[in-house]
């Protein structure tokens, strides 16, 4: 396909170029890239870190982005999906990168590309790999879009990998249990460098890849691990120790875990990249993640989550578990149809009092009536899910510990839950709110594009 845009064209003219360039949306490989990578000849001489995972991978690249910006390093960060604006895919120094920034490196590729197809992830990738090599940034942190070994992150070798955990999501690309998963995720680690596993439970196949090609691997309750009580946590690693930790500003019950997998990475890096303590400090408090159990300000509690899939609502559940109890807890889904629907459906019944189930406008969104059928099909399920529970955490030395985060109540459904279908995740989130009292809850879930129109209305 041959186009008319240019340098100074919109983002948004090439980025509808960019999603008809392909036969299809995902395309796993890295031929094609490595090709055009070649031609263009990137070539990073930052510090690489390359973080995949099912779920935390986002929290855990802000994590480290806040703590190396603290420290003084010049930090590019590659991310997605994003979840308002296309420029949340590519940050430098902790701003995003401007539609000029991001055109020109767009129209850099295309030129150079010629008779390559190439996806609008792989062009996405390529396009923050080129501003990261012009802006020189001491440090590249990377999150892999799907799985790891075919995933175009993977065509830039890491200084150190991690991934954050394994659970079932993309199946249809990566295979329908943990065991492949883990094997997939695992092809980001590279011989004789570090390879942090911070999955609590992580299939065999990820210790065995990384001994297969020689990967130093530091897996969660051996070579890291963390401590806490309700004031403050600490992070124990194989030689580093760091107490007295306030809490990151990211909430949720498995952000000492992301944030320990980060502190591991640093401190595997250190003699490359020394990160004082204060540093670590300073960037916990100020890192942020838009659409990670985000609490608004203000009366009624509206929350907001992009849990997609069963791992995800799951720690959710959990989260949602933590908080103080409330008269009414009201849930905005929508979900794609090719997610597991009623495995994260089963993770939050008996936590919610009525359902406003919201029509997703794209090919693979269902709408708000097929998803009403689901829940109501999962209500009435006898044998329904339990409440997840924090894996017990154990020192490098192996003292065992309670979790850092303690429920402190159970939010139960009271009465008989309501479901209810809505064209868009606007005018569920309007009906909801309509129905809440300042006491009550508004949980806004599941995908990006549930929660993204609803988030930027709520901030508007």
């Amino acid at each position: 396909m041959s186009t008319t845009l240019t340098a100074q064209s919109d983002l948004e003219q090439w980025l509808s170029y960019l999603e008809k360039l392909h036969p299809v949306g995902i395309d796993m490989g890295l031929q094609r890239i490595q090709a055009v990578a070649e031609r263009l000849q990137l070539k990073l001489d930052s510090v690489i870190i390359t973080v995949a995972g099912t779920n935390g991978k986002g929290s855990t690249c802000a994590m480290l982005e806040a703590m190396l910006i603290a420290a003084g390093y010049k930090v590019g960060v590659y991310s997605s999906p994003h979840l308002q604006t296309y420029n949340e895919r590519i940050r430098l120094n902790g701003e995003l990168a401007s539609d000029v920034q991001i055109v020109a490196q767009f129209d850099r590729i295309d030129r150079a590309r010629a008779d390559i197809s190439l996806t609008y992830f792989e062009f996405a990738t390529l396009a923050g790999l080129l501003l990261f090599q012009d802006q020189q940034v001491d440090v590249a942190v990377l999150e892999v879009g799907l799985g790891g070994r075919l995933d175009a992150v993977n065509m830039i070798d890491p200084d150190c990998a991690i991934i954050t955990s394994v659970d079932i999501d993309h199946a249809e690309y990566l295979g329908s249990d943990r065991e492949h998963i883990g094997w997939e995720k695992a092809h980001i680690f590279r011989a004789g460098r570090p390879a942090i596993c911070a999955d609590p439970v992580p299939p065999p196949s990820i210790a065995r890849y990384a001994q297969e090609i020689g990967a130093d691997l530091w897996q969660f309750g051996q070579d890291f691990n963390y401590s806490g009580d309700q004031q403050q946590w600490a992070y124990g690693g194989r030689e580093q120790r760091r107490p007295g930790l306030a809490y990151p500003a990211l909430r949720g019950a498995n952000q000492l875990l992301n944030a320990s997998a980060a502190m591991a990475a640093l401190e595997s890096l250190r003699l490359r990249l020394p990160v004082p303590a204060q540093a670590l400090r300073l960037g916990l408090a100020r890192a942020t993640l838009p659409g990670r159990f985000q609490i608004m300000p203000g009366m009624p509690c509206v929350i907001f989550d992009v849990a997609h899939n069963p791992h995800a609502a799951g720690v959710l559940a959990q989260n949602l578990d933590s908080m103080p109890s409330y008269p009414k807890t009201v849930a905005v889904v929508g979900m794609y149809k090719d997610k597991d629907v009623a495995g994260v459906l089963r993770k939050l019944v008996g936590r919610v009092d009525h359902w406003f189930c919201a029509s997703l406008d794209e090919p693979r969104g269902l709408s708000g009536q097929e998803l009403a059928t689901q829940v109501r099909a999962v209500l009435d399920d006898p044998d329904l899910g339990v409440p997840e529970v924090e894996p017990e955490q154990y020192h490098p030395e192996g003292t065992r510990l309670r979790p850092a985060v303690r429920p402190m109540s159970r939010a139960v459904s009271h009465g008989p839950v309501l479901v209810s279908s809505y064209n868009c995740p606007t005018e569920a989130y309007h009906a909801a709110r309509a129905e809440v009292g300042d006491n009550d809850r508004i949980v806004i879930f599941g995908s990006f594009a549930t929660v993204a129109p609803v988030l930027k209305q709520v901030q508007n």
